[in-house]
């Protein structure tokens, strides 16, 4: 953890559950506790679990620019969020290839907060803000706690007014537990599931009291590395790990577009003025290779760097992969030559393991994404 510079007010809660804090993104993160991470996944597939994913960085753009140098840095369209209303959204450089996501959260009429993961949107929205009417904060006094799972909102309904009405991609101020906080209907699991932020201080206690209070549902602390099994399922990303930052293209520097990441649908409709706009549209159709999903055989994950093969060709290559003992499947991530992105290709996996696996659509779960949009 010797990179780390920012600090979870969680730090002993986590170290009490048995992790290490590795870094991640700056913050000492619990990457694992000393419970079974299948365990972890079952609860959040079955009933719900609570992670702290506070090494997200969460940046405050607050000012009359600020909504026109966030709908040039993103592919969406500012003016569609209105306060309470959140986007999921891609940021590009000036080749049009992908250098970080993100979710845009208006809290104001001219007040934004945006929250990172592991890219450079951050540091490219600094330089953007350079000499404009924008004021920016990056704020790691708020911290964000993600309850995820089916039960999510049957454990928030007994203490948030009104939370079985907020749809997806929405936020309400509240309290919890008496503190102030600002729950918003997003996550990272493919399940109906909230992330509440809330002031440093007060994270031990709303921890403490989401695992007290909600024991009898069967609401457990689930640590970082879940994360990567349930995004398998639900066809996640998660920058660096299923990019070109990762499994480089000889002779080319690092950088996927849109349409190979199967993330062009973060362009809002008719939208032509963003960073890389016109990269992003020129690019379409000349794709080096599709994330796609792979079906294994037998009860072994598999790891991120083993190849697929098609009759003696090197096909693609794995990203992350995972076994789930809940449907009795191996799955993966992986990036696919194009011509090999369907339904129902016979492979072969090698490196880690040696298994036959076929090509897979994505996501494996709940492929019409009913739980995470469910009403009521």
């Amino acid at each position: 953890m010797a990179n780390s510079w920012r600090i979870t007010a969680l730090r002993d809660r986590h170290l009490a559950l048995g992790s290490s804090l590795e870094d991640w993104n700056g913050m000492g993160t619990p990457w694992t506790y000393s419970s079974d991470l299948a365990d972890q996944h079952e609860a959040i597939r079955t009933r719900a679990g609570l992670m702290d994913v506070s090494g997200l960085k969460k940046v405050h753009y607050v000012g009359p620019h600020a909504e026109s140098l966030l709908d040039f840095a993103t592919t969406r369209d500012m003016s569609k969020l209105y306060p309470g209303k959140s986007v999921y959204a891609s940021m590009l450089d000036e080749d049009g290839k992908f250098v970080d996501d993100c979710i845009v959260y208006r809290t104001g009429p001219n007040a934004f907060m945006v929250v990172h993961g592991a890219g450079t949107g951050y540091e490219m929205l600094i330089r953007s803000a350079q000499g404009r009417q924008v004021a920016v904060l990056f704020d790691d006094d708020l911290h964000d706690l993600s309850l995820q799972g089916p039960l999510a909102v049957d454990f928030l309904a007994e203490h948030v007014p009104g939370i079985r009405d907020l749809p997806y991609f929405h936020h309400l101020q509240g309290k919890l537990f008496g503190r102030p906080v600002m729950i918003s209907r997003t996550g990272y699991t493919g399940e109906r599931g909230y992330e509440i932020f809330c002031k440093a201080a007060d994270a031990p206690t709303i921890w403490d009291g989401i695992l007290e209070h909600g024991k009898g549902m069967g609401i457990i602390p689930c640590a970082f590395i879940a994360l990567d099994w349930l995004r398998v399922e639900s066809s996640l990303l998660f920058f660096p790990y299923d990019n070109s930052q990762m499994y480089p293209f000889a002779d080319q520097k690092a950088g996927d577009t849109l349409w190979e990441l199967g993330l062009d649908f973060t362009v809002s409709p008719g939208k032509q003025d963003f960073r890389g706009a016109s990269e992003h549209q020129r690019l379409q159709g000349k794709e080096r290779f599709k994330i796609f999903g792979v079906l294994l055989d037998g009860q072994q994950a598999a790891e991120g760097g083993d190849t697929l093969w098609h009759e003696g060709h090197q096909v693609g290559v794995i990203t992350c992969g995972m076994y789930s003992r809940l449907t009795d499947r191996s799955m993966a991530i992986a990036r696919f030559e194009p011509g090999y992105a369907e339904q129902g290709v016979a492979l072969e996996v090698r490196g880690s393991l040696q298994t036959n696996a076929i090509s897979h659509t994505l996501p494996f779960d709940d492929p019409e994404k009913k739980k995470r949009t469910a009403k009521g």
